[in-house]
């Protein structure tokens, strides 16, 4: 196995591992009273996920490892698990709001609107990056941002709604 291989095979375990945590948390938020917003961009975030690391598979496994990109894809899962700690049971890959709860403003979300969706942008260009595969970042950047836009706008419009319904 080589490098490549084996940085992609965790990456791959981690997203799935989310993804089932996410499920998880989902579960129990709208147990709670949850309501999920906009469901109908949620296969389009999927599919855009998953192509990229099929392509990383497909085209990256055998390269070489840029290291320095590589330690920026690293200090990126940094900041990841900041964000998922910050938001504990709340964390999703879906926009789920829970009507009652305060917005978080802990952690990174002190600095930035939406710290996810800054460190996914990144690692959507650094992964490609570390196995100099410089198109796929390219065309993989291009493409979560027109899903993110989709994304941020209709989270931005959810938040808004329970700022909104607070006395």
């Amino acid at each position: 196995m080589t490098l490549a291989a084996l940085i992609l095979a965790l990456v791959t375990v981690q997203r799935l591992g989310e993804l089932i945590l996410s499920r998880y948390n989902t579960a129990r938020l709208l147990a709670r009273g949850a309501i999920e917003i906009a469901p109908g961009h949620y296969p389009l975030i999927v599919a855009t996920h998953a192509a990229w690391l099929i392509a990383l598979w497909a085209w990256g496994r055998n390269h070489d490892v840029n290291f320095v990109a590589l330690s920026v894809f690293i200090l990126l899962q940094v900041f990841r698990l900041w964000v998922l700690t910050t938001l504990g049971p709340r964390w999703t890959t879906r926009i789920i709001v829970l009507p009652d709860a305060p917005m978080v403003t802990s952690g990174p979300y002190r600095y930035l609107s939406h710290p996810n969706y800054a460190i996914v942008v990144a690692e959507i260009a650094v992964l490609p990056l570390a196995l100099h595969l410089y198109l796929l970042a390219l065309v993989f950047t291009v493409l979560n941002a027109l899903v993110l836009g989709i994304r941020i706008r209709a989270e931005t419009r959810a938040l808004a709604t329970v700022r909104e319904r607070r006395p």
